[in-house]
């Protein structure tokens, strides 16, 4: 058995797709607990169904009536879903005796989502003041020894998009802390004080300070690789407080003082650098290399640029070497070697250089003109409460981070890898529930549901049938993933099912037949990546 496992498209294109599967399933067909619909009992060696131990229920949920088939279309149909977006940098200056280095750029946090909404609705219509559903949050590094005077509080601000925005401008990590890597660990309460959730980051490698020393395969985490994830800043005569981020709004390049912009920068083979199409590289940036940076949020792109080492206030033209984290770069534009990106108050323009007159391997930049790279990371959760009767928190929130299919025929497991599961979670494939076994916190294993209680018309369905992948907790909230399970049958027709058309074409056994054999023999389940 062939197996693929796709990661679902974000955005617009991922409802699209939920609204065209909820379209394919047949929605006469009525699904009972107790459909052997997914043959564990066969598997088990079982005649009755029988409620294993691994499925009891956590009593730290009360669970509501039983999530239905219909309740789940329609929530994947129009999807009322919260999303907490957490952007922060790769890296984090450790800040040594009685300074702070705060953290640059300072992490961000965007919500999103029209079930944020419907939740301020829901307390509106309680009579609650507007306090009451106001959003608040906290942010801080994840040690039990930090104090609460150590943490950010977030003021959340509404931009033009309908998101919500905050960012934490004063965290910092002190010498006295001997870790190596840590999280940031986000807190979100309503203003009646009922908590949301916690919330963490990626990990953060914490470093002394730039290295300047050529980087090695050693240090490659330190490096800049393509295709990875950047934010660029400025900081006029090295000042704190004129630090201004590139950053995209409205559709424009600008030098924001607040918001800052992810770019993917990616490696381009010079000879297609002048062309809107190119070729894409693979391996670290290194400097004198075409590169491109596009926002990763609306797309708009750069012209194709050569990054330079900037050594006190020079842009080196000899330097090959990897780019690392906190690097002071410029960028030249490939079109016109005299031009480098620069930016003018909130403005971004084109800066005219002069060569040195010492160093023809050199050119004198201006402040605006000198650019400190860094990788940046973003994660994002989503879940929805529209379901559930919520009283505490949605955390600790379940990732999926990798799927794998094992068997197959009637008995097709699905190995679910990820983190922070329990046994208070059921995985779904579309409006199917699965019949699930919890591992350990980082994996589960589940059912593959025949393919059969996707449509009553199987017989007739001769393209693949995709469903989202989703955990719901027993009290009915909703955690979505990027997954999707594909299930895709072969186009050629089976041998006994060839024979037996021949000999009786008009045959309701013989089409019987058909649909069964398919249905059973010829069906491979894809993982997709």
């Amino acid at each position: 058995m062939q197996s693929l496992i796709r990661e679902a498209e974000t955005g617009e294109e991922r409802q699209e797709a939920s609204l065209q599967i909820t379209d394919s399933l047949d929605t006469a067909h009525t699904y009972q607990p107790w459909d052997s619909v997914t043959h564990l009992e066969t598997a088990l060696g079982r005649t009755e169904p029988r409620l294993l131990e691994w499925n009891r229920l956590d009593q730290s949920f009360s669970p509501l009536p039983r999530v239905t088939r219909e309740s789940v279309r329609q929530y994947l149909q129009f999807p009322p879903d919260q999303s907490v977006r957490i952007l922060h940098a790769k890296v984090a200056q450790k800040s040594y005796g009685n300074e702070k280095r705060f953290f640059c750029p300072p992490p961000c946090v965007y919500i999103s989502g029209s079930g944020w909404k419907l939740k301020q609705d829901l307390l509106n219509a309680t009579g609650a003041g507007d306090s009451c559903y106001r959003l608040y949050g906290y942010m801080g590094l994840d040690s039990s020894c930090v104090a609460q005077a150590d943490t950010s509080k977030l003021a959340f601000e509404d931009q033009p998009d309908a998101r919500m925005f905050a960012c934490a401008k004063s965290l910092y990590i002190s010498d006295t802390d001997k870790r190596k890597h840590f999280r940031l660990v986000l807190k979100l309460f309503l203003g009646n004080g009922q908590e949301i959730g916690s919330f963490l980051s990626k990990l953060i490698k914490v470093i002394s300070k730039p290295s300047q020393k050529r980087q090695s395969m050693k240090n490659a985490d330190l490096c800049i690789s393509t295709g990875s994830r950047v934010a660029l800043f400025n900081r006029l005569r090295s000042q704190t407080v004129s630090t201004r981020y590139l950053a995209v709004e409205r559709g424009a390049f600008v030098a924001s003082a607040r918001q800052w912009t992810a770019f993917t920068v990616t490696l381009v083979e010079d000879q297609h650098a002048d062309s809107e199409e190119f070729t894409v590289c693979e391996g670290f940036i290194c400097y004198g290399c075409v590169v491109q940076l596009v926002c990763t949020d609306s797309g708009v792109a750069l012209p194709p640029m050569v990054i330079r080492k900037v050594n006190k206030q020079h842009a080196i033209l000899d330097v090959d070497e990897p780019v690392s984290q906190l690097h002071k770069c410029a960028f030249q534009f490939k079109d016109n070697s005299q031009m480098y990106l620069c930016l003018s108050n909130e403005r971004i323009i084109q800066y005219q250089v002069s060569s040195s007159l010492r160093e023809q391997s050199r050119e004198v930049l201006n402040d605006g003109s000198c650019w400190t790279i860094i990788g940046t990371e973003a994660v994002e959760y989503t879940f929805c409460e529209g379901l559930a009767c919520v009283q505490g928190s949605v955390s600790p929130i379940p990732v999926i981070t990798g799927l794998e299919v094992n068997g197959g025929g009637h008995v097709a497991m699905l190995e679910v890898n990820g983190e922070n599961f329990g046994p208070h979670l059921k995985v779904w494939f579309g409006n199917v529930e699965a019949e699930t076994m919890l591992r350990s916190p980082k994996s589960m294993l589940c059912v593959v549901p025949d393919v059969s209680v996707f449509s009553g018309e199987w017989r007739w369905l001769r393209h693949p049938i995709t469903v989202p992948l989703s955990l719901i907790r027993l009290d009915g909230l909703i955690y979505r993933s990027t997954f999707s399970f594909t299930y895709t049958p072969e186009h050629n027709t089976p041998p006994q099912a060839r024979g037996a058309l021949q000999n009786a074409p008009e045959s309701d056994t013989l089409i019987d037949f058909i649909h069964q054999e398919f249905t059973r023999t010829n069906f491979h389940l894809f993982m997709q990546n």
